[in-house]
């Protein structure tokens, strides 16, 4: 009995599970980052079609609309991973926030790397460092909810995607 009561008490009460306000903050944190991209990267359509690309590059124009869609799963995984329902301990909430925030920083720092610096080569030290704490983000999200570390999947591949174009235009810009 005494077990019982230890478990009914280590799970969250529903009033301790973030809520609808905590997502629209999620969304409003990764619109953000967004934003401050599109800032840094302004003029990058014209940068986009100077550049060398390899023939398997994506149209300029598909950006926008895949990285729309990204943000917002960026952020409803992290609301799921919040809320939980794996590792419910608050011990496993703020590692994996701590990742997901990491990612998102290395995520914002790409854009001015690659498109205001013309930073080829330290544009894809970042984007390789992006995909080894999405990668930690994506396991410590696994261990609070499984859904949440789906949702980062499409993400994760996105990225690994970009970073292999961006080592691409890198070579043939060099």
């Amino acid at each position: 009995m005494a077990d019982l009561r230890r478990e009914e008490t280590s799970r969250p009460t529903r009033r301790s599970r973030p809520g609808w306000p905590t997502l629209l903050l999620l969304l409003a944190v990764c619109y953000a980052v967004a934003a401050l991209g599109s800032v840094a990267a302004a003029g990058s359509g014209e940068t986009y079609r100077a550049l060398d690309r390899p023939s398997w590059a994506p149209p300029g124009w598909l950006f926008g609309p895949v990285w729309t869609v990204l943000y917002g799963t960026i952020a409803v995984a992290a609301w799921l991973a919040l809320r939980g329902d794996g590792d419910s301990s608050r011990t496993g909430r703020v590692p994996a926030m701590v990742w997901w925030s990491v990612q998102l920083a290395l995520n914002l720092a790409w854009t001015p790397l690659f498109f205001a610096a013309d930073a080829y080569g330290w544009a894809f030290a970042d984007i390789c460092l992006l995909l080894l704490a999405l990668a930690a983000t994506i396991v410590a999200f696994a261990r609070r909810r499984r859904a949440a570390a789906l949702l980062l999947l499409p993400y994760a591949a996105w990225v690994t995607y970009a970073a292999a174009l961006n080592l691409s235009i890198w070579l043939l810009n060099a």
